[in-house]
């Protein structure tokens, strides 16, 4: 808007992270993320710009995960009629396995729930997804 607050424009405060996301602060840095590459902001954390409301749409996330032997995917997130279940079909069609923690997501409804279902897709509450995390992750990543 001509004139307007920038609230999300690149390098304003709004474009950063909430604090309290991560311990310490990290700047994001808008060339790079602009210029679709990820940034490092933990030993195992990366960010990416994504662009429209599926991650995987002109990003470099595929390729990302596929160099790290990454084949599941847990979601969670606000609001599952929009970037949710958008991403997540567009993991589905990438053939990573996907699993939603649906008590982490809000929006979720049955017939949505019924369509994840179909195509492949495991429900499982958050807990049940920390405990399957912790007995298959490599020794010293639980």
């Amino acid at each position: 808007m001509e004139g307007g607050i920038e609230m999300l424009a690149p390098g304003s405060s709004g474009s950063q992270l909430a604090p309290g996301v991560l311990e310490g602060q990290v700047e994001l840095e808008p060339e790079l993320l602009l210029a679709g590459r990820a940034q490092q902001i933990g030993p195992s954390e990366v960010v990416l710009y994504k662009p429209r409301w599926g991650a995987f749409y002109e990003t470099s996330l595929e390729e990302h995960l596929r160099a790290r032997g990454v084949s599941t995917l847990v979601f969670c997130g606000c609001n599952f009629p929009n970037c949710p279940r958008t991403s997540i079909y567009e993991a589905s069609e990438r053939d990573f396995r996907v699993v939603l923690a649906a008590d982490a997501i809000s929006g979720l409804y049955e017939r949505g729930r019924e369509e994840l279902t179909n195509i492949g897709v495991g429900l499982m509450e958050t807990a049940e997804v920390v405990a399957s995390v912790g007995e298959t992750a490599p020794v010293g990543e639980a």
